[in-house]
């Protein structure tokens, strides 16, 4: 049966549409932390739909907020006042510590990175951007134009510049010799001398922590020393909280918080995780800034009912429950489990992220070199004993990515951990 579709899917759909596994696995139901597939195989979900089912799968809360909104009514567009958008709206911009904040939802974190895009160029009149390297904003034109990972950027053509900056990688590259202050300093250092070769850019675009990149990140507050350089000139500061929002580091809410001595982002961008499994992206701004668009406007899909609906009872359960704390609780012991095996595999070069957003690097026994096969057979072997995880990583790693629902359970990582661990040993 399973076979039947993967002829099917293959006969319709893009040769590009990657999948994972070298038997892909339908996915039919899901409850709590585990999913189900097509032959009746039970599973340890660590990587929740790409960190999108942020809650668990199924949650009643969520699942009766939708099926309630469904009966009255699914869909109206932004064209007609709209409650259940209106009243989540609140909500985000209360959490977003952005003053004076104005939200536009959208349908996934690509249209919204494309939004802020479209803010942010509009607003200083400039088509400069910049961004990190081993980054990933999505797949529209303009976000694979900012993303500095080759895996995922088909074209060299885009509306943008862009330039890319060091930092978003501690433990790579020319500066990962250095103590955290001076790393700090370096990659300061290299922001002010492209500013000075190029027109002043509209924004610089950042993910707190790297995703698809691998969960890679620079040294909390280099994006304060960032923004203290791009203050003084104008710059605007994009935090793509895509992947880090709502609580999943652990430590921050936000992850641009791990950032936060000199103020908030001017522009913070958001999905997955708030809908739980529902399309929901979106958009915070100061209001000088969202509102400088000087044409009309609208959103057929971003902000519909049904789907603001599940986010508005998905933020309810994750703050009424203190998600945020129990990523941080559960994820540090998953962490230090994980480092603890990691200390007798020689494959493993790093374990690394916070909170329920943790990377494990694989490379070739005593080296740097990236052991992109190595991460495959792990894949694989995770399965076969009922799990599963990601992958992740630039053009010079191969990094696992664990990111299980945010209720995970003590059991469940020491579950998961010791599957991981008989994968990792496997090699």
């Amino acid at each position: 049966m399973t076979k039947d579709l993967l002829g099917r899917h293959h006969a319709v759909l893009p040769d590009w549409l990657a999948l994972y596994y070298e038997e892909p696995l339908e996915i039919t139901h899901g409850e709590g932390r585990h999913v189900w597939d097509a032959e009746g195989n039970r599973y340890l979900d660590f990587f929740g739909g790409i960190l999108t089912t942020m809650t668990a799968h199924a949650l009643p809360e969520v699942t009766k907020a939708i099926s309630e909104q469904a009966g009255r009514i699914l869909h109206s567009s932004t064209l007609y006042l709209n409650r259940p958008m209106v009243e989540l709206a609140e909500r985000i911009a209360e959490l977003s510590g952005i003053p004076d904040a104005r939200v536009f939802f959208t349908t996934s974190g690509t249209e919204a990175n494309d939004t802020a895009l479209l803010l942010a160029t509009t607003y200083r009149r400039s088509n400069t951007v910049l961004a990190m390297r081993n980054s990933y904003h999505g797949r529209s034109f303009s976000a694979v134009g900012i993303t500095g990972n080759r895996g995922w950027s088909p074209t060299s053509l885009s509306p943008l510049q862009t330039l890319y900056v060091h930092g978003g990688v501690r433990t790579r590259g020319p500066f990962a010799h250095l103590d955290d202050d001076a790393f700090i300093a370096a990659c300061v250092a290299d922001l002010k001398d492209v500013l000075g070769h190029t027109r002043p850019p509209a924004a610089l675009i950042a993910e707190p922590v790297q995703g698809v990149g691998g969960f890679t990140s620079g040294p909390d507050g280099l994006y304060a020393a960032f923004r203290e350089v791009l203050a003084e000139r104008g710059v605007l500061w994009i935090a793509d909280e895509v992947q880090t929002g709502w609580g999943r580091t652990g430590d921050h809410f936000w992850g641009w918080q791990a950032h936060a001595r000199s103020g908030p982002p001017d522009i913070l961008t958001f999905a997955k995780g708030i809908g739980n499994g529902m399309s929901i992206g979106g958009v915070v701004a100061r209001a000088e800034v969202m509102n400088c668009l000087d044409a009309n406007s609208i959103s057929t899909f971003g902000g519909t009912q049904i789907t603001m609906a599940a986010g508005l009872a998905n933020l309810a359960h994750l703050l009424e429950h203190d998600l945020q704390g129990n990523a941080r609780r559960v994820g540090g012991l998953l962490r230090e489990r994980l480092r603890a095996v990691a200390a007798q595999v020689p494959h493993v070069r790093e374990v690394r992220g916070r909170g329920l957003m943790l990377g494990v690097e694989l490379t070739r026994p005593g080296t740097d070199e990236a052991d992109p096969a190595a991460a495959s057979a792990v894949l694989e072997a995770a399965r076969d004993g009922g799990l599963l995880i990601g992958k992740g990583g630039g053009h010079d790693t191969s990094a696992l990515r664990v990111a299980p629902p945010l209720t995970l359970t003590v059991a469940e990582a020491e579950e998961g951990a010791a599957i991981l661990e008989s994968a990792l040993r496997s090699l």
